[in-house]
């Protein structure tokens, strides 16, 4: 099994995957590479469980650029839809395509989405958009954000979930600059 090895001065082993399948061995200076390996095959099965199942092939700079417009398009609309039923309002709304968020709002209340949400499911882009919006009441994620967002929508924990796994290898396909 294939794996890169990052030493730094932590105290104990540990692995991650990557979005794009990568296995990632993180261990102390001092380990050798023999009790590496022996860590690495004691965890093969979890490893190999945990591997994207469907990895996608990184995205081209056009259908990034389809994608983006794309967003231009709905993003606004439905934004104005949400903003609407709860009462709360947004300064600027802008895409871009991002390697690390979904959305984020600035102090001043500008929008900012990811163009991948044109990928998501519906229900997801608008959870992602009510969670910006929330953040115009409450800008951390403290209780009453949260609050807030169950409020305008209680089975938003899927939403969550989807762009834990499956978002997750969207934005792994993005190219690194």
């Amino acid at each position: 099994m294939e794996y890169r090895i990052i030493r730094s001065r932590r105290k104990s082993v540990a692995i991650e995957i990557t979005p794009a399948g990568e296995v990632l061995v993180r261990a102390p200076l001092k380990l050798s590479q023999r009790q590496i390996c022996q860590f690495v095959e004691s965890k093969e099965t979890w490893i190999l469980s945990h591997l994207p199942k469907e990895p996608i092939p990184a995205f081209s700079p056009e259908e990034l650029s389809v994608l983006a417009q794309k967003a231009k398009e709905v993003i606004p609309n439905r934004v104005a839809y949400w903003s609407e039923i709860t009462g709360i309002s947004c300064g600027r709304i802008t895409i871009r395509c991002q390697h690390t968020r979904w959305g984020s709002c600035s102090s001043k209340g500008n929008l900012n989405f990811n163009c991948l949400l044109m990928l998501a499911p519906p229900e997801v882009l608008d959870y992602v958009i009510v969670h910006e919006l929330c953040h115009r009441k409450h800008m951390n994620h403290s209780a009453a954000f949260w609050a807030e967002v169950a409020q305008i929508l209680p089975d938003y924990a899927h939403c969550i979930q989807w762009l834990q796994t499956k978002g997750r290898l969207l934005i792994a396909a993005i190219p690194q600059k």
